[in-house]
């Protein structure tokens, strides 16, 4: 006999079930994402969380019609579920597979593409006026969690949805939870509203009377409760100031009370907001016990939650090393956005807790923020993925680099984020940073050479920025102590005539490859680790440049743009005419997938520079003959 979940293949089933049926199609959703994911990695924890909450959006509402969106949308997997992707769920995260995020190519049901917090009020705030304009009628849905509201975009969206849009319902998913535990006072905030007394009293009996007798006139009589109990606690609410009506916190894992008050709110006819309380990891004890670990991860065990022990990251050594430096240097602070764990800064945080500053997920908030910090003698190090440093740019330009600030920015998951796909794929902080004026941009080749650059990142007097992978390190010997490197000097690692051979940063490996395939072929090649990408070592490209046959650049980055375009420009500067082979991404977005994977379909490989190499050094080999 199947299962409910089986029965499953549109939002249409879901419309068919009871409360009671509905209660035992949460229980096998989680069942099914727990077996799932243990072999595929994912967002296990956000998704647990909002089984009740995406069963009853679907129950009430009909989507495609209706506008559904998730901010950031790693929580969307029970979405994908109810609308038709159940049998391909085992794909997720898998090359070919299910995107781990909404994607509108993906399914007329993803109305809108994210991967990015603090998109959805914005987003669902443009589609409602583009209703009201042409004349419709569906309802707008966005779905944030309480970590979006620390984000400005978010405060941006709330200051215009009541002056613009006639009809549009928020709802406020709270579990105290982004990666980490959130921070600052609108975390403090939402806090203080659940934690009341009398609120608590009022939500008791607003679920009696809504489990006891149903309707819209349960949902009224709270409504007009929660009216008198805020005019006795506060002044006024915060997100009423912003125009919308407030409704709630009610229970999140409630489907008749979720049911019945999405069924009320559909029908005002002016913006609302619901506040909903999950739970992060509901029904899966490792999850509750391990809330940072299970915000996503890769495969687990489905009974026990155990991960298989992991090497050495980046993240980690680049934290561990930036302790140590800091113990020794009062002036090292450290900030991140929302993101302790994933830049390894959870290391550096119980050492030096007064000189740690999570500022929640406000990537430019953080920039503005270091900044300040500079102008009166500190050495602060913003922590940030390449892909989340993309939302401060004007920040980098404006507040650091104009003012010649010595900010350090740190950005982890430089080049391909494989699994997570084109919303975190690092592919362009080398083009969206070398034209800045006065900042340094270095990637290193181990995590040896990271702890250098951070050494050599605060003996400078102005900006910088190191960009490094995501994932475990070379695995190279350490030094006893980091050493500064010379500014804008490059590393021959091994001489040669014929080719110059260029890894930039972690690439080094196939630029060596390359090399040791050459030689076999009877060929001269170069080995050089770059090191620095601005400044270029242009005096290494000049005394390569008069002896071999071509360059090559490996770059895990974009080639518009990016490492090789920089030895491009040096070459055209100083005048001098030599093919330049550049290995790198196209000009396209890359979609996730394993990275090896990835690699070769893209010719990110050393079989692809080999092919563009040879007919210039097989050109250079007859010159030679003939000239012999």
């Amino acid at each position: 006999m199947p299962t409910l979940l089986e029965s499953i293949n549109s939002p249409a089933d879901v419309k068919q079930l009871n409360p009671a049926q509905l209660t035992e199609l949460a229980q096998e959703i989680r069942d099914f994402l727990i077996r799932t994911l243990s072999r595929t990695g994912g967002h296990l924890g956000p998704n647990l969380g909002v089984v009740e909450l995406t069963l009853a959006l679907h129950a009430v509402f009909a989507t495609p019609g209706d506008k559904i969106l998730f901010d950031v949308s790693h929580q969307a997997y029970i979405h994908k579920i109810l609308t038709g992707r159940r049998t391909r769920f085992e794909t997720i995260r898998q090359p070919g597979g299910l995107n781990g995020f909404m994607l509108r190519t993906e399914s007329e049901h993803d109305s809108y593409g994210a991967g990015h917090a603090g998109t959805a009020l914005s987003a669902a705030l443009g589609m409602a006026v583009a209703r009201d304009l042409a004349g419709g009628n569906e309802n707008i849905i966005a779905v944030a969690g309480d970590a979006a509201f620390t984000n400005g975009v978010t405060f941006e969206a709330l200051n215009n949805i009541a002056s613009q849009t006639r009809r549009m319902i928020v709802v406020l998913n709270d579990n105290e939870w982004s990666i980490d535990r959130n921070v600052g006072a609108i975390a403090r905030y939402f806090h203080r509203i659940v934690t009341n007394e009398h609120y608590q009293h009022l939500h008791d009996k607003a679920t009696h009377l809504v489990e006891r007798f149903g309707g819209k006139t349960a949902v009224k009589v709270m409504r007009r409760a929660e009216e008198a109990a805020k005019s006795m606690l506060w002044p006024s609410i915060l997100f009423e100031e912003f125009g919308l009506d407030y409704f709630g916190p009610i229970d999140g894992h409630n489907i008749p009370l979720l049911i019945e008050t999405f069924n009320f709110l559909k029908t005002i006819d002016h913006p609302v907001l619901l506040h909903v309380l999950t739970q992060k990891g509901r029904g899966f004890q490792p999850a509750l016990d391990g809330q940072k670990k299970f915000h996503g991860l890769g495969p687990y065990d489905p009974e026990t939650g155990k991960t298989p022990d992991g090497s050495t990251t980046y993240a980690e050594v680049f934290a561990k090393t930036l302790a140590d430096l800091a113990t020794r240097d009062e002036r090292i602070v450290a900030v991140t956005a929302a993101m302790p764990n994933g830049t390894g800064l959870d290391h550096f945080r119980p050492i030096h807790p007064r000189r740690y500053f999570d500022v929640g997920i406000a990537e430019e908030h953080a920039v503005v923020f270091a900044a300040g910090m500079a102008t009166r003698g500190f050495r602060p190090v913003c922590a940030i993925y390449s892909t989340f440093l993309q939302r401060a740019f004007d920040p980098v330009v404006h507040d650091v680099c104009l003012q010649k600030l010595p900010v350090l920015f740190c950005m982890d998951r430089a080049g391909l984020s494989g699994d997570d796909g084109p919303t975190h794929h690092g592919l362009f902080d080398i083009a969206y940073l070398r034209g800045i004026p006065d900042l340094v941009l270095m990637s290193p080749r181990d995590e040896d050479e990271l702890a250098d650059m951070l050494k050599t990142a605060f003996e400078l007097p102005g900006p910088s920025a190191i960009r490094y992978p995501r994932g475990a390190v070379a695995g190279v010997p350490r030094k006893a102590e980091p050493q500064a490197l010379p500014l804008g000097k490059a590393e021959i690692l091994a001489d040669g005539s014929d080719v110059a051979i260029l890894g930039l940063g972690p690439m080094i490996s196939l630029a060596r490859d390359l090399a040791a395939t050459l030689a076999r072929e009877g060929y001269s090649a170069a080995l050089v680790n770059p090191r620095f990408i601005k400044p270029i070592d242009r005096e290494m490209i000049e005394r390569y440049a008069r002896r071999v046959a071509a360059f090559v650049t490996f770059e895990d980055h974009v080639k518009m743009g990016g490492f090789g375009t920089a030895v491009v420009e040096a070459l055209d500067d100083l005048g001098l005419s030599v093919p330049v082979v550049r290995i790198g991404w196209p000009d396209q977005f890359i979609e996730h997938g394993k990275v090896e994977d990835l690699r070769a379909r893209y010719g990110v490989s050393v079989e692809a520079a080999h092919a563009q190499l040879a007919p210039l050094l097989a050109g250079r080999r007859r010159a030679s003959l003939v000239a012999s």
